[in-house]
């Protein structure tokens, strides 16, 4: 028999128990943030989400049902790969949110239920730092006690990342996106960032590079003549020169690419290449100058290719780079000093050489196209290189989640991480296609940088089986060594 005392339903009683219920939520339970999901972009038939972003974070008490999410065995292996079931069972309190939470949902933008939690909106877990989806809400249980219900049931599981815009203000929530690493990498050197991203080279800050290098008395490899270009080359061939007689210095040369040219139908791959001209890296010393050392171009994939090299007096030895400078969007042009013996009596050679950058845009190496002649001590102990001008367009530092915006494409773009040493730019949420050479300006930090290369394709995390898969394929068919279907 039902309490006489009380009527089943009456204001005041329907009160007491939602009062009992806050207090117990205080008392027992967990302070988590509720995030509501703001729908940006839809497709219009489908109502396919194309974009949507979590920019607000309301605290609320809740109380945890089931801990699933963080029990024994909460990783499944299937046909697509491996999948967390990490699920968390929340209370909330009704009377909390109706009161305090939907008010300030109510006038927002985008927001598609402002009444009570809603499938797809995200919850805040502080216990393991994590973002927990909300996949179903249950408003009915206990079933209408007292003619009324008192809380709401949020069946969550972990959040999957996959190009939302969570910029809610608060660090601890926002930092999810790249595992609470600042710099997007674990100790291990691994990659934390969640979900899909692009890697952008930046240019660097503008800085003249600075170079020197001494004299060669006798015997430098002076010059590589490159007689038969080749074909068939999927990487650079290695060039070995004839070692250098006794108490010389034996010279270090590579080679330099080309692409599109037909070779003997070697070049029918698109990839592979032709050797272009050989640098030399190291002109080495003592070679005879009436005879020509020998080279040889090594490789596992093309043939064909052949030079002759020449020696001199008076080259330039290695090139040693004192300051790598930076901003450079294209290698600089590299100017060296003209011997003496040119400017007296036209005999000699000035040398020229070309700089190699790196990724960031700074010069690694200096290599020469020809090591030049005639140059004595009269020329100096040191002869110093100049560079062309690096780019002075791009200033200042990005900073974490803001938004970028490509000056041409008008491409925006969400800031995962920033590294000024090396000028990669990690961002996602990408709305569109950056264009290489347009100038990124960030919409916080006011950084303006130049884009110098764009990578969409994901990092290497160490388990993708690609390289191995098309390795296999190419022992099956090979177009690097020819067309197996003929010429057209």
């Amino acid at each position: 028999m039902l309490n006489p005392y009380f009527q089943q339903g009456a204001k005041s009683e329907q009160n007491l128990i939602q009062d009992l219920i806050n207090e117990q939520l205080k008392m027992y339970g967990v302070e988590v943030h509720y995030l509501p999901r703001k729908y940006m972009t839809e497709a219009s038939i489908m109502k396919e989400v194309i974009r949507s972003q979590f920019d607000d974070a309301y605290p609320i008490e809740a109380y945890v049902e089931n801990f699933d999410g963080y029990g024994q065995n909460p990783v499944l292996l299937s046909k697509f790969g491996i999948q967390a079931t990490n699920e968390l069972t929340l209370i909330i309190s009704r009377e909390r949110f109706e009161d305090y939470i939907s008010p300030l949902m109510k006038n927002e933008d985008n927001v598609k239920l402002t009444t009570r939690p809603k499938e797809g909106d995200l919850i805040y877990f502080p216990l393991g730092d994590r973002l927990f989806e909300i996949k179903f809400v249950e408003h009915e249980k206990p079933f209408y006690q007292l003619q009324k219900n008192y809380v709401y049931e949020l069946r969550c599981e972990l959040f999957r990342y996959e190009d939302e815009v969570i910029d809610t203000g608060i660090d601890e929530i926002d930092n999810e996106l790249v595992g609470d690493e600042t710099d997007g990498t674990s100790e291990e050197g691994i990659s934390t960032i969640l979900g899909p991203s692009q890697t952008l080279t930046m240019v660097g800050t503008g800085v003249t590079a600075a170079a020197y290098t001494g004299i060669i008395t006798a015997g430098g490899v002076h010059y590589i003549n490159v007689t038969n270009r080749g074909g068939g080359y999927i990487t650079p061939p290695s060039v070995g020169i004839s070692s250098a007689p006794s108490g010389g210095v034996t010279g270090i040369l590579t080679s330099y690419m080309i692409g599109g040219i037909q070779y003997c139908n070697l070049n029918v791959n698109e990839k592979a290449k032709s050797v272009q001209a050989v640098r030399i890296v190291n002109p080495g010393a003592g070679y005879a100058t009436t005879t020509y050392p020998g080279i040889a171009f090594t490789s596992n994939t093309g043939t064909g290719a052949a030079g002759t090299a020449f020696a001199a007096d008076g080259t330039l030895g290695i090139v040693t780079v004192t300051a790598s400078g930076g901003g450079f969007t294209t290698a600089p042009t590299v100017t060296l000093p003209t011997p003496l013996a040119v400017t007296k009596t036209g005999i000699g050679t000035t040398a020229t050489a070309v700089a190699i950058i790196n990724a960031a845009g700074a010069v690694t190496d200096v290599w020469y196209t020809n090591a030049g002649a005639g140059y004595t001590t009269g020329d100096g102990t040191n002869l110093y290189a100049t560079f062309s001008t690096p780019s002075m367009d791009s200033v200042g530092n990005f900073v974490f989640n803001e938004t970028v915006t490509g000056g041409t494409s008008g491409t925006t773009a969400r800031v995962r991480v920033w590294d000024s040493a090396t000028n990669l730019l990690e961002v996602n949420s990408v709305t569109g296609t950056f264009t290489v050479g347009e100038t990124l300006t960030g919409g916080t930090s006011g950084a303006s940088r130049v884009i110098r290369l764009s990578d969409i394709e994901p990092q290497d995390d160490g388990f993708a089986d690609n390289v191995d898969i098309e390795t296999e394929a190419d022992s099956i068919i090979d177009f690097s060594e020819q067309n197996p279907f003929g010429m057209p």
